[in-house]
């Protein structure tokens, strides 16, 4: 019994949630790793400080959505600088043994302004929607069949709900065409570059989600925590949900990669 308990905790990938003051969302991407059939924690960005929590004790790294410290300087800029200093050796690490990474909305701002994901070093930044006000609707987004992303695998579209006031991802025309572009906003046929409201930021090019060159760290502006259930569907009533949800796609993928390894 004990071998076989064993057994089932080294097939189980373990996934690691950070969250600081001002993080949501973290409670809707637990459920939908657990429901995916993986082991989930959720840690204050202290524990690791303060208590010596190891990065390298997972297999999954989660930075979730929400306004992290209020966005005071900037939409993820404070939780990114404190990821940098504080926890930059060891997300190296974690990332040089094959860990893989995700952020969601303020989690996507986090990772570039921590430079895990091309950020301000790389020319490429989040500024305020063109609208000049926080956009929330769903939106219909395009998988680049050309970037070799682990979350996205073996997706082509996907309809998900959107929810940014600083979601406008910008670059120079050097720096937009170096990114790994995973993820574009499209129109609901599927055209793109998509215009306001299909685009609800203005993001340059409609970038939605970008990943690194390993195709393991992927942040993206829109939530696919929010779409894991059938009734979750603005259609939902209608009969217009998929099954599987196209949210829960994104975090099933990253199970099933680990427990391939």
């Amino acid at each position: 019994m004990a071998e076989a308990a064993q057994l089932v905790e080294m097939i189980t990938p373990k996934v690691l949630i950070i969250r600081t003051p001002g993080t949501s969302g973290d409670f809707e991407i637990s459920t939908a790793f657990q429901n995916a059939g993986a082991s989930v924690k959720t840690a204050h960005i202290n524990e690791f400080i303060n208590s010596g929590l190891k990065i390298g004790d997972y297999q999954v790294l989660v930075f979730p959505g929400g306004f992290s410290y209020g966005d005071g300087l900037g939409a993820g800029k404070i939780m990114g600088n404190e990821i940098r200093i504080k926890l930059g050796d060891g997300i190296t690490r974690f990332t040089a043994e094959g860990g893989l990474i995700l952020g969601i909305g303020n989690g996507f701002q986090v990772l570039a302004r921590a430079g895990i994901l091309p950020g301000n070093d790389a020319g490429v930044t989040f500024t305020r929607n063109d609208s000049g006000h926080f956009e929330c609707r769903w939106t219909y987004l395009a998988v680049n069949p050309h970037c070799e992303c682990v979350f996205t695998s073996g997706i082509e579209q996907l309809y998900l709900p959107s929810a940014h006031e600083q979601g406008k991802l910008v670059g120079d025309e050097d720096s937009l065409d170096n990114l790994h572009v995973a993820l574009n906003y499209t129109d609901s046929s599927g055209r793109q570059p998509a215009d306001y409201p299909d685009n609800p930021s203005g993001s340059l090019r409609g970038i939605a989600g970008i990943c690194d060159a390993t195709g393991r760290i992927f942040g993206m502006m829109p939530h696919p925590e929010r779409y894991i259930y059938n009734y979750q569907h603005p259609g939902w009533a209608m009969g217009l949900a998929d099954s599987p949800c196209d949210g829960f796609k994104i975090f099933s993928n990253a199970v099933d990669w680990v427990k391939r390894l």
